[in-house]
């Protein structure tokens, strides 16, 4: 059964909470970072340091993560940040576009973690759980939560909605149009809150493989150097878990940067060889198909059904699409090493594949059909793995709301 325990949350003050706030540390790039980070007060100096130091230097350079404790010391007297009297759970809810999810905010069990009730379904970088690992050492806290799913329960979205109706602690449209409101569980609340996830036997990562993983070597590292053993904040993880028919999934699209020494033309010959090709749009019309911009139109790429006996993870897209025609066409090895495809999120849209295509920056793009919730449960139950970047979640939480200090 799933663990969940409040915890005196490190937060911005009401007056400060749009302005902290920053997008995940892991949507963005250096310059993406430096470039949204105009406010001195946005997360994005804790979580992505590097931004104030020259760009010579490495993002996992010690001079980074020195910075990133000096700018979370001097964010916490600026903002200010404050720390919670009291131990607290949260209602935390995104609304972006007509579209409304609401979740519980606390800490999860790093023990649910290793035992798989908190499940998993990709793998992880070490370099990535390095980075992180460091940061929170560092910092001695957890700067962003997790996202996590779980199979809906009636009695957390009455508990939920019970809290939402109290005034909010936090309530802010951000500037990408994501209104991001924050109520706080008064103790009773908060009790029932736990009872509740008591009863639900499985939490799934949604997002964060790279926090949770991180979250468990921190635990390990800094209860390795306390002889009576840590503190129990070190034993969770800051997370934030919305029910399953609340998510909203946008597909993860590939792009390739060439043909592996052939030409359009063949490899257009190729791919009609090995699927069936139409005349199609940007957006692929269900499950089995894939859109492909090539030169300047776009096809729609029935794939070919999986083998039977397939496994849920082999019979996903993303996976089809590796094993007919990325791998044996382009020559594609493993997708998260392999320089010569990259991946771009769901919410950047499909005139960025276009874009990048025209340019002459990539020589295909393919436009994925979203993943579905069911799909990552299926698949994280049997205990396999999804292919990397197979799900774009969207809207995301934001950096810097609420901290969890270990």
């Amino acid at each position: 059964m799933a663990f969940l325990a409040p915890f005196r949350a490190l937060r911005p003050t009401p007056a400060s909470a749009a302005r902290v706030a920053a997008v995940p540390y892991d949507v963005v790039s250096t310059e993406e970072a430096r470039a949204l980070a105009t406010d001195p007060l946005s997360f994005l100096h804790v979580s992505r340091a590097e931004i104030d130091l020259p760009p010579t230097v490495s993002p996992y350079a010690a001079d980074v993560y020195e910075r990133a404790r000096q700018n979370f010391e001097a964010l916490r007297e600026k903002a200010p940040l404050v720390t919670e009297d009291d131990a607290s759970l949260y209602i935390y809810r995104l609304t972006m576009s007509g579209h409304v999810q609401t979740g519980v905010a606390g800490g999860f069990g790093l023990d649910d973690y290793d035992a798989g009730v908190i499940k998993k379904h990709e793998h992880t970088r070490v370099d990535k759980e390095n980075d992180r690992t460091r940061h929170m050492i560092e910092l001695r806290a957890q700067t962003g939560p997790v996202f996590l799913t779980y199979r809906a329960s009636s009695d957390v979205d009455n508990l939920a909605a019970s809290v939402a109706k109290a005034a909010p602690l936090f309530d802010f449209e951000a500037v990408d149009g994501v209104r991001h409101t924050v109520w706080r569980a008064d103790v009773a609340s908060a009790a029932r809150l736990v009872s509740s996830f008591a009863a639900i036997p499985t939490l799934y990562i949604a997002d964060g493989h790279h926090r949770a993983a991180s979250a468990a070597r921190a635990r390990a590292s800094l209860n390795g150097t306390d002889p009576t053993g840590g503190s129990s904040e070190t034993d969770r993880v800051l997370a934030v878990a919305f029910p399953d028919r609340e998510m909203r999934v946008l597909s993860y699209n590939r792009l390739v940067k060439d043909f592996g020494g052939t030409d359009p033309d063949a490899f257009l010959s190729a791919v009609k060889r090995a699927a069936t090709v139409r005349a199609g749009g940007a957006v692929p019309p269900g499950q089995g198909h894939v859109s492909m911009f090539l030169g300047r139109e776009w096809h729609d790429v029935e794939l070919p059904a999986a083998p039977a006996g397939a496994s849920a993870a082999a019979s996903l897209d993303v996976s089809r699409l590796h094993d007919v025609v990325l791998g044996p066409l382009l020559g594609i090895g493993d997708p998260r090493t392999d320089p010569r495809i990259e991946f771009s999120g769901g919410a950047r849209g499909t005139a960025a594949l276009e874009e990048r295509v025209r340019s002459g920056r990539a020589a295909a793009a393919f436009s994925m059909h979203p993943v579905r919730v069911e799909d990552l449960m299926t698949v994280s139950d049997a205990g396999d793995i999804m292919p990397p970047k197979s799900t774009w979640f969207e809207p995301k939480l934001r950096d810097g709301l609420l901290s969890h200090l270990i």
